[in-house]
């Protein structure tokens, strides 16, 4: 009895309601989608594979679940998942004409792209707008091997999510905030020695003398850390 069901349950992890030849189903049908779906692909173009916007992003998604179920189950019908398939490229063609010829239903669709940082400052309210973590931001930076704001003409957040960032020159590069690991971990109030500090909320950056910090005359916020001055090593 144990026996029977200890099979039974193998069985069932295994194969579930179905019998052992529709393995082979699976696999023709699987082969089957795999080439609609680069056949798919290709009439999307090179816009639909790259780095993806909101609105390609919910193209793929609804081309995998279109791609995915008849592919072991065997209720539905590849007829009918090839016809998600043209009606989503359909609607694909349709918008990404109506997006080359309308500016604002571009931006409502797709958004628009947001500069973060100007002359190594943030831009707080945009920064917010977006909800990006700074240790999320600065990993970032770092990965484009930014060690400061100081370095920074300006940085843009594409409608790709990606982030753009231009740099000032190595003659015009300044004091900036401290982009590296554990930069901003202990914030000071109070300073002790005479140099440049950046404020930890909007990168405002400006020399200081021993004594209390003081509030930031950008954000009136009142933690600060040593600035750094290190240009960037191309």
């Amino acid at each position: 009895m144990k026996l029977i069901l200890l099979e039974s349950f193998w069985t069932s992890l295994f194969f579930g309601s179905e019998e052992f030849s529709f393995v082979f189903d699976v696999m023709m049908r699987t082969v089957i989608m795999f080439l609609i779906i680069i056949i798919g692909l290709r009439f999307l173009g090179k816009r639909g594979v790259k780095q993806l916007s909101v609105f390609e992003l919910v193209v793929i998604i609804g081309l995998g679940s279109a791609a995915g179920d008849p592919m072991f189950y065997k209720e539905v019908g590849i007829l009918f998942s090839a016809v998600v398939f043209v009606v989503i490229i359909t609607l694909y063609a349709l918008l990404t004409f109506i997006l080359g010829r309308s500016k604002k239903f571009e931006n409502l669709l797709e958004g628009k792209p947001i500069c973060l940082i100007e002359n190594g400052l943030f831009i707080i309210e945009n920064f917010k707008k977006e909800n990006l973590g700074s240790d999320e931001f600065f990993a970032e930076l770092r990965l484009r091997g930014i060690s400061h704001l100081g370095q920074i003409e300006s940085a843009i957040e594409e409608t790709s999510g990606e982030i753009s960032v231009f740099f000032l020159s190595d003659d015009e590069t300044k004091y900036g905030l401290p982009t590296m690991l554990h930069s901003l971990e202990n914030p000071l109030k109070n300073i002790s020695t005479k140099g440049y500090y950046s404020c930890t909320f909007c990168g405002y950056t400006e020399e200081k003398g021993s004594g209390v910090a003081g509030s930031c005359n950008n954000c009136k916020k009142d933690n600060w850390v040593k600035s750094s001055n290190k240009r960037r090593i191309t």
